[in-house]
């Protein structure tokens, strides 16, 4: 009897942690998004099979409906050169399609020390590391680099001044204690050590920025439906109409 109310005991404290948690990530400040790959289906897309860039969510949206399948959630994955090209490493069906950037002196956010890149492997695993941490390994499916990183090893990014100035309209991805990816778009402008922040605050050791003012967030089912824009790599997550 005491180990079944051990139990329970234990189940309702899990329960009551995972409801609290996620009421945490309702920030109005942000469009945000969670994905479990274990459940979820999620890839970077970049061109369709004619080698034309995908550009937006509407064209990829169009694309995907051919196949008989739904875009649930997008949001653009990077930064990007003038000719739409990935700026940096891009990993797409563990095919190297642009080589690692490894710069450390240049302008740009991308090259903010330390940079880091995003990766997603064949075990359903999401990571986000600084560009110095990361390993190419055959297990990898998809990868996109950009920076600076938000929140490094728990920490927000030492270069990052709080009450700055610098104000944009911003994206990034990090990963929650429990292994899942959280996306988010600030709705209006920010700081990059709010942003960082708002990752921090909800547990995320990494987390990295993804890009600002051409930021834009596909998310029908909280009524965020940007399908304009027109930027390189598209994190999508998708689900079969049938």
């Amino acid at each position: 009897m005491n180990k079944i109310i051990s139990f329970v005991f234990c189940l309702l404290i899990f329960i009551t942690s995972c409801t609290s948690s996620a009421q945490k990530i309702e920030d109005d400040r942000f469009v945000s998004h969670i994905v479990n790959l274990k459940t979820q289906k999620l890839k970077f897309y970049h061109k369709n099979e004619t080698g034309t860039n995908f550009g937006n969510f509407k064209t990829l949206k169009q694309e995907l409906l051919t196949k008989n399948q739904e875009l649930v959630f997008a949001m653009n994955g990077g930064m990007y050169l003038k000719d739409g090209s990935p700026q940096g490493l891009f990993i797409e069906n563990g095919i190297t399609k642009q080589q690692i950037d490894t710069t450390k002196e240049a302008y740009g956010n991308f090259y903010l020390q330390p940079n880091g890149i995003f990766y997603l492997t064949k075990d359903q695993t999401g990571i986000v590391c600084k560009t110095d941490d990361f390993k190419p390994h055959p297990n990898i499916t998809y990868a996109t680099q950009s920076g600076p990183m938000l929140v490094i090893d728990g920490e927000i990014h030492p270069v990052f001044v709080n009450h700055s100035k610098n104000l944009h309209i911003r994206n990034g991805v990090g990963v929650l204690p429990d292994g899942t990816l959280l996306f988010a778009m600030s709705k209006d402008v920010i700081t990059l050590y709010d942003f960082a922040e708002f990752f921090k605050s909800l547990g995320c050791q990494n987390a990295l920025y993804l890009d600002g003012y051409v930021s834009r967030t596909y998310l029908p089912k909280k009524k965020w439906e940007q399908l304009d824009g027109n930027f390189g790599v598209i994190i999508g997550e998708t689900k079969n109409l049938n």
